[in-house]
């Protein structure tokens, strides 16, 4: 009964996400539809496909258990920083100046953006470069949370588990492109919602409730991270420095991750902007935070756990492993909604960027509408295949090396990007060399922590100490590179900019005007 409980839910969230897929073969039509949904996206799906996209299997199953082991209680913080500087401020800052000159540009990929805005068609191809080579092993590591939930919950192969679930998110993507992709993900969005607010709930009920789970986290004691008592639920935990990495990098680095700035693209509104920052917010707040909060709580199941046998991965399947048939069940679910709605960004960026700002003109020079999209549902099924095989390459033979590139492709990506699209949108002196010098500094650096992590830095060996100090680095070598090379042309730059100046007409709600 049990199994057939938890059978009936995974083919009714499939068929749904199927359905959905079919259903929106509409909207994909042409590029601006399959990319961009038609740039015409409302404020909840906007929202909920930035968050589902932000949050993955590698938060809920790794980071939430890795973090919440080494830092207690204090690694909440991590979800605290995802929700107001990952969300919150993203949207404020980056929300309205993406939409607005992205259209101007007419551009629907972060490469594309940087071709147009710097009038450098080499920096498009590097840019394709870089996320083609950071963006697929960070595909690959969504896959890793699954196979111990699966085993836990099924005992089912987790090849079968990747290949199945592989499968059924590229069949609703290709089919309905990003539409599909957004109604899914607010979808899966609500179920991660109510999931970790269900999980949250049974497992501090089976600790005594919170206030005790807290009490028992403050007995809890380990030499090897601090002498200090009641470290594990104090407000900073043993490590706030290194904790303070982990905010930066996860929080910060949304700001530079294309499949996360291209969510910008395609809002419709004004008013969906607003909207969309606050739903945006709340929903990192509760899932995000809720993570963190519950991997917290990881040590009270230390008598359960064995570290240095199974890994941090180990940590948050056997606080859940206690849980009834039902809760199991709607984890999987939870788990899969995370790892779907991330894996279906992630595949449409990396074929969108390919196609558009490698293939198109360069390799392919005669591309029309139709064949675009023939060409990004082609690549979706090869990104996603790549993937696959290097999950399982990675668990059937412990690689460790797709394992570092998996860690090291967020930084890499979001270092290199952050600070040259947040000073194209908004200072016009940004010129080619410190673009050019972002993107080298970061990708160098962080494929040296993958081969050389010895010879760095103690505080800089952890590759997410590395990533924000890349993006942190980022953006003070494009404002100083800026200064010292030859300034953009001015002509340009008045075109660029004019999309900022071009009034609209208001209603008095929005704004007083001079009555």
């Amino acid at each position: 009964m049990d199994l057939f409980i938890k059978l009936a839910l995974l083919v009714i969230f499939f068929g749904v996400m199927v359905a959905v897929g079919l259903y929106c073969r509409r909207h994909a039509t042409d590029v601006n539809g399959f990319v961009l949904g038609g740039r015409s996206v409302g404020p909840w799906l906007t929202a909920f496909a930035y968050g589902t996209s932000y949050f993955s299997a590698v938060v809920f199953v790794g980071y939430a258990g890795q973090f919440g082991w080494k830092y207690g209680i204090a690694a909440t913080w991590a979800g605290i920083g995802n929700a107001l500087l990952g969300s919150l401020l993203a949207w404020a800052v980056l929300g309205r100046r993406t939409r607005v000159m992205t259209q101007h540009l007419d551009s629907a990929t972060m490469p594309q953006f940087f071709e147009r805005r710097f009038q450098s068609k080499a920096l498009k191809l590097a840019a394709s470069a870089i996320i083609f080579i950071f963006l697929i092993p960070y595909t690959a590591s969504l896959y890793n949370g699954l196979s111990r939930l699966f085993g836990m919950a099924f005992n089912i192969d987790y090849s079968v588990c990747v290949i199945v679930m592989a499968v059924l998110t590229g069949i609703y993507v290709i089919a309905g492109g990003y539409m599909a992709t957004a109604i899914n993900d607010f979808i899966q969005g609500v179920i991660m919602i109510f999931g970790i607010i269900a999980v949250i709930a049974a497992v501090l009920k089976s600790q005594g409730g919170f206030l005790a789970a807290l009490d028992a986290l403050g007995q809890v004691s380990d030499p090897s991270v601090s002498a200090t008592p009641g470290v594990f639920n104090s407000f900073f935990g043993p490590d706030p420095v290194n904790l303070l990495g982990v905010v930066i990098l996860t929080s910060l680095g949304t700001w530079g991750l294309p499949q996360m700035v291209q969510k910008f693209y395609a809002i419709k509104s004004e008013q969906a902007i607003t909207k969309g920052m606050i739903i945006s917010t709340v929903f990192a707040m509760i899932v995000a935070g809720g993570c963190y909060f519950l991997g917290g709580f990881g040590r009270l199941f230390s008598d359960k756990i064995d570290i240095a046998a199974n890994g941090f991965d180990s940590v948050i399947p056997t606080m859940l492993s206690g849980l009834p048939a039902l809760l199991i069940a709607v984890v999987v679910i939870l788990v899969l909604s995370a790892s779907m709605s991330t894996l279906s960004s992630l595949v449409l960026a990396s074929s969108s960027t390919l196609t558009l700002d490698f293939l198109k003109g360069t390799v392919v020079k005669d591309m029309d509408e139709k064949k675009q999209v023939r060409w990004m549902k082609g690549l979706i099924v090869v990104f996603i295949a790549i993937s696959v095989v290097l999950a399982i390459i990675q668990y059937k033979s412990s690689v460790t090396f797709i394992a570092q590139l998996m860690g090291v492709s967020w930084g890499a990506l979001a270092g290199a990007f952050l600070a040259p699209f947040l000073y194209g949108l908004y200072w016009k002196k940004t010129s080619r060399a410190g673009v050019w010098a972002s993107f080298a500094f970061s990708t160098v650096v962080m494929l040296a922590n993958i081969f050389w992590r010895a010879s760095f830095p103690a505080l800089l060996r952890s590759p997410i100490n590395a990533g924000a100090f890349c993006m942190i680095a980022g953006l003070v070598i494009v404002p100083v590179v800026s200064m010292f090379t030859a300034k953009p042309d001015q002509k340009h730059l008045d075109q660029v900019f004019s999309c900022y100046d071009r009034p609209v007409t208001v209603t008095a709600k929005q704004s007083i005007g001079n009555q």
